[in-house]
């Protein structure tokens, strides 16, 4: 019995080809394209993109964004690699365990918790702040002790300020309402989503188009702020932290790869899906920021979980003002819908390669969804979502994001080394240089991140690495054959 045995390859597409008792294969190339922009583009850029400016970057911020996109863009085309040659639900987690063994794939399924799970929780945390903007114009004001965490100051509208309440009840009850949708079935989240997504880039190129006007150049100076001493507040080392955080904002290229057992034609759409969506969403971050920065002094966005309502108010526009707040909200809402897909597709990876208990497999008998893995991650999204500030989830999983994208490029090297010959219908150019150069990117903005992003990152491998001694390396159908 070996940690470090491999997934064999022949296995792992005879998963893919599961159709009658696995999940269903409804997605094209069109959806998938929706399905990365419908987890790219959400709380990274309508909330993180004014923290990432008001306490690293500055003005600059445009260019963490452009240096967070080709970290992603490394990482991207290894995933594209992987995603094409290994059709089958659990993204990294499955091409980790096909390349590196399973005490790594387990490690990277852990991780992708943070990525996904915890993902969900920030942007419900962010969605929540947009509902309230949105309840407040029309004269609507809920109890200050279920809008906030305990240990969240809240600003609002008014300039009412919220020093932690009990819960978060708004992001608690969008949470849960979508975990219920995803226990209907992939087709019909994926038709909702794609409704979402046009609107939420109407959204984005509305607030480009009618902000660019309104720009005060004057807010570009300092281009660059002056470092204050402190590596990551402001500097060419703020630029690196804002990239980690805004890193965030990129993490929907890699939840396409986790419907790949689910895609009509895997071996074309995971490549058209996952560089697809990244390219279109780093384009409109760029322009976004720009003119986010160009209308409001940086420094003015901190503590503003809403600053793209912020920046639009300047324009003058103030009848499309409501508008914008509703389009936002439908976009956080398709972010967590693929979030929480995402999330339920590793576990239900793991449950059925025995490292995780079958109750994460069981397949709903008429709606074909691992509906009992949809609900456990209801109750564990919506208790951080109610009980955790944004900004620590943010970072949280950033970090977890990151260290997944360095194990996919590793694997893309290991996989050409062992299996040189392997069918591939898109293949990542210019190796070993991409993957490498994908590593040494994630991991330099790894080392930009908080202090205490790492302490949580560790704690929580820690407690991976109990559990995976405990019941898992037990367990594995891979090395218990008989079981």
């Amino acid at each position: 019995m070996s940690i470090w045995k491999t997934k064999p390859l022949s296995v792992l597409l005879n998963e893919a080809s599961e159709s009658e008792k696995g999940l269903k294969r409804t997605l094209s190339s069109r959806s998938l394209v929706a399905l990365g922009i419908g987890a790219i583009i959400g709380a990274g850029l309508f909330s993180l993109t004014g923290i990432a400016a008001a306490e690293h970057a500055g003005p600059a911020v445009t260019l963490s964004f452009i240096l967070a996109a080709v970290g992603c863009a490394f990482a991207g085309l290894c995933y594209a690699e992987f995603a094409s040659m290994i059709p089958v639900a659990g993204s990294a987690y499955t091409y980790s365990y096909a390349t590196m063994g399973e005490f790594m794939a387990w490690i990277i399924g852990w991780d992708l918790v943070l990525e996904y799970a915890l993902g969900a929780a920030t942007v419900g945390v962010s969605w929540s702040r947009y509902l309230l903007e949105l309840l407040n114009k029309y004269g609507i004001h809920l109890p200050h002790n279920f809008i906030c965490s305990p240990w969240e100051t809240l600003k609002l509208s008014d300039g009412t300020i919220i020093e932690g309440g009990i819960i978060n009840l708004p992001a608690i009850l969008i949470v849960s309402l979508l975990s219920l949708l995803l226990i209907r079935g992939t087709k019909e989240s994926a038709s909702i989503n794609n409704v979402l997504v046009i609107v939420k880039i109407i959204v984005v190129i509305m607030f480009i188009v009618l902000g660019w006007s309104f720009i005060d150049t004057a807010n570009y100076t300092p281009y660059i702020p002056e470092n204050t001493g402190i590596k990551g507040q402001f500097g060419w080392s703020g630029i690196a932290a804002g990239a980690g955080t805004v890193f965030f904002a990129f993490i929907g290229f890699d939840a396409v790869s986790t419907a790949a057992q689910e895609a009509k034609n895997p071996q074309k759409g995971m490549p058209i899906g996952i560089l697809g969506s990244l390219v279109i969403c780093t384009i409109l971050y760029v322009l976004f920021a720009h003119v986010m920065t160009g209308l409001v002094p940086y420094y003015e966005f901190a503590g503003d979980a809403k600053p793209a309502a912020t920046a639009f108010a300047k324009t003058g526009y103030n009848f499309l003002q409501t508008g914008l707040i509703v389009a936002i909200l439908a976009g956080y809402t398709s972010v967590m819908l693929v979030m929480l897909m995402g999330q339920s597709r590793v576990f239900y990876t793991m449950s059925k390669d025995g490292l995780l208990p079958s109750f994460f497999s069981e397949i709903h008998s008429k709606f074909r969804t691992p509906w009992k893995t949809n609900i456990f991650f209801m109750v564990f999204v919506s208790l951080f979502a109610g009980f955790v500030p944004v900004s620590d989830l943010g970072h949280m999983v950033s970090i977890g994001t990151l260290l997944a994208f360095v194990l996919v490029c590793i694997g893309v090297l290991v996989m050409r080394k062992k299996m040189p010959d392997a069918p591939r219908s898109f293949k990542t150019p210019f190796v070993p240089y991409v993957p490498i150069a994908g590593v040494l990117i994630c991991l330099y903005l790894m080392y930009s991140l908080p202090y205490e992003s790492w302490i949580r990152l560790v704690i929580w491998m820690l407690l991976g690495v109990v559990i995976y001694f405990i019941y898992g390396k037990k367990n594995s159908k891979l090395n218990n054959p008989d079981k």
